[in-house]
């Protein structure tokens, strides 16, 4: 074979394969089944939001997207697995405003980077927080329950559901602005901190409207007010703190979607185009609403800014109250 020969047929073999990595590269999006990664377990706030949101977008578009439930280590475990997946568009990851307040807890610790391993998709939803109280607990509202812990320095407890939660940390920003002591109780989950209340082993719990307000409306527990601007068409008799005589506090739990950094802008912004469609449909707001959660559906941009806000925010508080993390 001839030099001149060889050179050409290189030269068509690779223009050959050119042209086949094109075809491949203009491949539609998605191709195939997209995994999507809950690290919690299966029928809490952070599962169901993402279920009813992802069942809308799939019914809009025909993609198929499979969900794991991947709890572990605070979230820590299926939050790795997010973000060292193949960066395809073929993996996301849902998270809380524990995945906030990890990058303080966990700074330096964590397998991935909070921030730098992900790429925000999409702010979901946010979920205002409760504040209960025990029923036994002599205050009825937020301005007695400071003044109460005023003049009983040490002897209110409050319990979440583990240490950086949304929960504990809401309740450690109240103690500082308002300027009481109480002893924090941390639990595995809000299930058992919930059972302690209404037995009175501890006096106050903050978590979620759906998670309490049940309890509230079954006379086992008093709602003391809502961590809100105003108040939620879910439970439109709970005040918001400064209506019960508290400062003006707003707090929450949230559920955010997550794609690993390094997956294409044009995916991202697809996805978030999608979630923002089915966040904004009637029945998603509906069933959102029914849970006490605020539906959002914002730009990769604006779920990127509100993320850097509450790692910032809730680093400020973990620093004045020397929380530490398990």
């Amino acid at each position: 074979m001839t030099f001149q020969r060889f050179t050409r047929r290189a030269a068509l073999a690779l223009a050959a394969l050119a042209c086949c990595g094109a075809a491949f590269a203009q491949q539609p999006w998605p191709s195939k089944t997209i995994r999507w990664i809950v690290p919690y377990t299966p029928g809490g706030i952070t599962d169901n939001a993402t279920r009813m949101v992802l069942q809308k977008v799939q019914e809009q578009t025909g993609w198929q997207i499979v969900v794991e439930n991947k709890p572990g280590a605070n979230s820590l475990l299926g939050a790795d697995m997010a973000a060292k997946s193949t960066p395809d568009g073929y993996t996301f990851l849902t998270v809380i405003a524990a995945h906030a307040a990890n990058a303080t807890l966990y700074a330096g610790r964590m397998p991935y980077d909070p921030v730098k391993s992900f790429s925000p998709v999409s702010l979901v939803g946010i979920a205002p927080l409760l504040m209960t109280a025990n029923n036994d607990l002599p205050a009825k509202d937020v301005k007695e329950l400071i003044a109460y812990g005023k003049a009983n320095p040490g002897k209110l407890s409050f319990g979440s559901s583990g240490v950086g939660a949304a929960a504990h940390l809401t309740t450690e920003l109240f103690k500082q602005t308002v300027g009481i002591d109480m002893v924090h109780v941390p639990y595995k989950g809000t299930a058992p901190a919930l059972q302690d209340l209404m037995g009175g082993s501890i006096q106050i719990l903050v978590d979620t409207p759906s998670a309490l307000m049940p309890h509230v409306k079954g006379g086992k527990i008093k709602a003391m007010g809502m961590f809100s601007a105003s108040r939620l068409p879910a439970a439109p008799e709970v005040p918001t703190i400064a209506e019960a005589g508290g400062p003006p506090l707003q707090s929450s739990t949230w559920v955010m979607f997550l794609a690993p950094a390094g997956v294409p802008a044009a995916i991202v912004n697809r996805m978030a185009v999608e979630v923002a469609k089915a966040v904004a449909s009637p029945d998603i707001k509906g069933r959102f609403e029914a849970l006490g959660i605020e539906p959002v559906g914002n730009s990769p941009d604006q779920a990127a800014k509100f993320l850097a806000d509450e790692i910032a925010k809730w680093a400020k508080v973990i620093t004045a109250a020397g929380v530490k993390a398990e």
